[in-house]
């Protein structure tokens, strides 16, 4: 292509010569506007929620026009430690089981301690004198609305879920925690609100426990806190409950009970369930014994199914036994049904205390994994002892004589203040025991446990750690003395020898035998090694002690 006259460069180079230009200018102003930009962004905050428990940022060198004091990184909140003031009680009950299981209420109601109501489908008769001792009665809403498709249930599961919403329209002042439960719920109150103090009451929290039926939480739900079991919702989650409840449960109307419905709402709002395994359901029939003289390591807060399961204590009736509990509740909650582990390398036992309840004495050594595991004196909800029926391990109940637990259940209980003690006495539950070969003393020479302890409220403020324990010398061989106390530096629950354990001194007869290591393994079966030496016959000297 030709060039025009007079041109010295071609027009294509003029082009090429004002990019570098260009760009430098681009870049300047690209800079100078993410100057301004990251320059606005550090010194205004004004884009902040602003609330009296919003963290806010302290600007002291970074003043706007608009604000001459700026505030400080504080988070603004009521700093007194969680009581039972700032807990608001739902109990959801029912006129026809009214008269029945208000007596299960008076047995932990504190009535100048506490708050809450009882949410009834109608009016019930009420006698004098316990308005000043039970909590105050309400009706609940008409729930007609509402569908309910469920065949299996009942449509005051709808009712029930409400007393949430309810509540929350009372406008009661100063609440922290929202707490539901049945009327045959019993509360540790003291428990509860130790396991609410570890949660900031200002986020969303929604915690309780499963059932102890795997296929109860099948059914329902895994993330489903149960409601008679009881469970607690921070105050701030209730009123966000509150806001959406109805319109939710409008759209679960295929559901069984209250409990799937509050926890469709958790979902709906994202709220996970936090597990204290201290809430307990109990989905179980027959005695609670196994379970309760193996506590997880967590303060009791609740016993529910009062009517279904075994009164807790033998010869009383649930009531009875409920009310005989509450000696040492009072004495020292934080420590209640705390289990921990003794061993009498002399005589060769096994002792499990659960504190405040029973003591179990079993011949030979069984390991604490063993011992943690609850004994399956119940069956679970579908009435089978089937141990896949359960949400946790078990193990079965022995169908060796020699392998029952020697009983003792809690008689009385106090506190000697010279020594700054507790002192709980526990007496033998007479029944037959089958009878035993084992060459092994008989822990029926024992008519009474007495265990002292120190109190110990802070308890639930370190780590979880059962106590450890020792047998103290008695001069009484019918009465075993046992001390209970916090673990020393470098302590161990295990107090024996599992690699030589010499029984040759419990040999009668003609025979004389060493057994060395363990005398009991994991599947809770006897087992013996080593050498033996037969005096006058060839007869295996192990039979003796039951253990070919």
């Amino acid at each position: 292509m030709a060039m025009k006259k007079g041109s010295t460069k071609p027009h294509g180079e003029k082009i090429y010569s004002c990019i570098p230009k260009f760009s430098i200018w681009f870049l300047v102003i690209l800079f100078v506007t993410y100057v301004c930009y990251y320059t606005w962004n550090l010194v205004s905050y004004s884009w902040l929620p602003y609330s009296s428990t919003t963290v806010v940022l302290k600007a002291e060198a970074m003043l706007t026009p608009q604000q001459e004091n700026p505030p400080t990184l504080v988070r603004v909140e009521n700093n007194r430690k969680t009581s039972l003031q700032h807990v608001v009680f739902g109990i959801a009950a029912s006129a026809k089981f009214w008269e029945k299981r208000k007596k299960y209420i008076k047995l932990w109601w504190k009535p100048n301690e506490m708050r809450g109501f009882v949410w009834l489908d109608k009016q019930v008769k009420t006698h004098a004198g316990e308005t000043d001792i039970l909590p105050p009665l309400k009706i609940s809403a008409d729930i007609e609305r509402f569908p309910y498709k469920n065949r299996l249930g009942d449509p005051s599961a709808i009712r029930i879920s409400r007393i949430v919403s309810e509540t929350v329209r009372l406008g009661l002042k100063d609440v922290r925690w929202l707490v539901m439960g049945d009327d045959d719920t019993f509360f540790v109150p003291a428990n509860l609100v130790r396991v609410l103090e570890k949660y900031d009451y200002n986020q969303f929290y929604y915690i309780g426990s499963v059932s102890e039926s795997h296929i109860q939480n099948i059914d329902f739900s895994y993330n489903m806190a149960y409601g008679g079991g009881g469970f607690a919702i921070s105050y701030g989650l209730a009123k966000e409950i509150e806001k959406m409840q109805d319109t939710c449960i409008q759209r679960y109307p295929q559901l069984y009970g209250s409990d799937d419905r509050m926890q469709a709402c958790m979902a709906e709002v994202g709220v996970p369930l936090t597990k204290e395994a201290g809430f307990h359901q109990f989905d179980v029939y027959g005695s609670a014994l196994g379970l309760l003289a193996a506590h997880p390591v967590a303060p009791l807060v609740s016993i529910h199914h009062l009517d279904i399961v075994d009164p807790i204590f033998p010869n009383m009736t649930q009531v009875q036994g409920l009310s005989h509990l509450n000696i040492p509740i009072e004495l020292d909650s934080a420590s209640m049904m705390q289990q921990s582990m003794c061993y009498d390398k002399n005589k060769i036992w096994s002792i499990s205390t659960s504190w405040g309840y029973v003591v179990q004495i079993y011949r030979g050594f069984i390991s604490p994994r063993e011992l943690e595991r609850p004994s399956r004196t119940f069956l679970n909800w579908y009435r089978q002892a089937d141990q896949t029926g359960f949400s946790f391990n078990t193990r079965p109940v022995s169908r060796n004589g020699c392998q029952t637990p020697f009983t003792y259940y809690m008689s009385k209980a106090w506190y000697d203040s010279y020594k700054n003690q507790m002192v709980t006495e526990y007496v033998r539950h007479w029944t037959k025991n089958p009878h035993c070969r084992w060459k092994i003393l008989d822990p029926g020479v024992v008519d009474q446990v007495v265990v002292y302890k120190r109190p110990d409220p802070q308890k639930w403020e370190k780590a979880p750690r059962r106590n450890c324990c020792r047998i103290l010398p008695s001069r009484n061989q019918r009465i075993m003395l046992v001390e209970v106390s916090l673990c020393r530096e470098g302590g161990m629950i295990l107090a024996w020898d599992t690699d030589k354990v010499i029984v040759e001194d419990h040999l009668v007869g003609a025979y004389s035998i060493t057994i060395t290591g363990s005398l009991i393994n994991d599947n809770f079966k006897w087992m013996a090694t080593g050498v033996y030496s037969p005096n006058k016959s060839n007869k295996d000297p192990r039979e003796d002690f039951g253990l070919n």
